[in-house]
């Protein structure tokens, strides 16, 4: 290459890095990636329309000793004696006061008046921890209960087929019917019952895939935990109006879906802990404004936490542990102003900031076993190379980085813990809990 040649370049360089610091304008900023909007919610009509018509005058409840006339009475007294004939097992001897016509003084039998009869029906069955053995067919028993609203039977040994027209059962709206012996897939026929808003299968033995349906019924509550299911959840799952929700301790497979957004104006505790999901948070999560508790603990998840979870300002409990989570813990997470119980323990988180620092002195976050230096109780160094000498990405990486929502001004200065000694009890780990047998 010829001097001449060297000094035109340099000259040109000279120049053009002069020109730039002296009359070029600086380069225009990309624009911010807004997120999308908040997604509408799954069409739900709230509140939600009376069990009967308000305007009915009902008659006072009558007392179980002098309850007048009984509905249904002959047919209700035929299958208690059918059940009764086939329980094999009764340690507090419930069939033993199963006797004469009246039904109301029955041990686990609740009366009140039935709305468009006006006159005492059988209203409730409570067979919680009764522990009777023998046969008992669910479904056979509670069809010829036609006024019945509630059925509790956990802790039993309940099996058999649950038939398709439990829709026939007018005032029907909790259902528990767990830690027994259901076997086989998911009771797709119990979703057909219109009014319900207690779904309780959990501890039993249901396989196979958890229906879409599942999250398009109307329920409030709605416990599957501790059953063999498997495969994907469903794409539809933010359509659940639930506001209490536990799929832990399945066998789930494939990753969180986006639809969980959808979720957005009724979702307040979510536990998914204890199953086999796989890849990175959604971003869709932090439009969850009315959730408190988040539970992803003991899977396969990976990634770095999601910046819109910044947005989850009513967060109080927070799981993250026993998955594969790296990159920095978010500042706008510690930010949260109900961070009670944050743990991010057994993951490959790298850094975290002044805010999340506070948290951890508070003894509000949990962030041992990561791979955060100068902070005790961390994983070896040769198990956080081992992590990082592959690869690691997530799809729609950009996502990450989304916020959807405004946050405080406030939200970006380092505040202080939250000052109360314990956050409300959750009520959704209490499904976590077999009901003693």
């Amino acid at each position: 290459m010829s001097t001449t040649f060297l000094l035109f370049i340099l000259t040109i360089g000279t120049c053009s890095i002069h020109s730039l610091a002296q009359t070029c304008p600086p380069p225009p900023r990309c624009p911010p990636i807004s997120p999308p909007p908040r997604p509408l919610p799954f069409p739900r009509v709230r509140p939600r329309p009376p069990l009967y018509p308000p305007a009915l005058h009902l008659m006072p409840r009558q007392p179980n000793n002098n309850p007048g006339p009984l509905a249904n009475g002959a047919r209700i007294l035929f299958i208690t004696q059918e059940l009764k004939r086939n329980i094999t097992f009764d340690p507090r001897n419930y069939t033993g006061t199963w006797v004469g016509n009246n039904y109301c003084l029955f041990r686990g039998f609740f009366c009140d008046t039935v709305p468009d009869r006006n006159i005492t029906g059988l209203a409730a069955i409570d067979f919680n921890g009764a522990r009777f053995g023998g046969i008992l067919n669910f479904y056979r028993f509670v069809m010829n209960l036609p006024d019945i609203a509630i059925f509790h039977a956990n802790s039993n040994n309940f099996s058999g087929p649950i038939n398709s027209n439990l829709n026939q059962l007018r005032y029907f709206y909790e259902l528990d019917l767990s830690n027994n012996k259901f076997i086989g897939g998911f009771p797709s026929n119990v979703l057909r019952a219109q009014k319900l808003t207690f779904v309780d299968i959990r501890f039993n033995n249901y396989l196979g895939p958890v229906p879409a349906q599942a999250f398009n019924i109307d329920t409030d509550v709605l416990f599957i935990n501790n059953n063999q299911f498997n495969r994907t959840i469903p794409a539809n799952f933010g359509n659940t109006p639930a506001l209490y929700l536990t799929l832990a301790n399945n066998k789930l497979t494939g990753s969180i879906p986006r639809s969980i957004g959808r979720a957005w104006n009724t979702l307040v505790e979510a536990l998914f802990l204890g199953n086999r999901l796989t890849g990175c948070l959604p971003f869709e999560i932090g439009y969850l404004q009315k959730a408190t508790v988040l539970d992803f603990g003991l899977n396969l998840l990976t990634g770095p936490i999601p910046q819109s979870f910044g947005c989850l300002v009513k967060l109080q409990f927070l799981n993250l542990a026993h998955n594969m989570f790296y990159g920095p813990i978010p500042e706008v997470l510690c930010r949260l102003p109900n961070a009670y119980n944050f743990t991010l323990t057994f993951n490959y988180f790298t850094q975290v900031g002044p805010q999340c620092r506070r948290l951890i002195r508070a003894r509000r976050l949990n962030v041992n076993r990561n791979c955060i230096m100068g902070l005790p109780n961390q994983r070896l160094a040769a198990d956080c190379a081992r992590f990082f000498a592959r690869p690691r990405s997530c799809a729609r990486e950009s996502s990450f980085s989304f916020i959807p929502c405004t946050l405080p001004a406030s939200s970006m200065k380092i505040t202080s813990p939250p000052t109360e000694d314990e956050a409300p009890a959750p009520q959704s780990y209490k499904a976590l809990k077999m009901p003693p047998h």
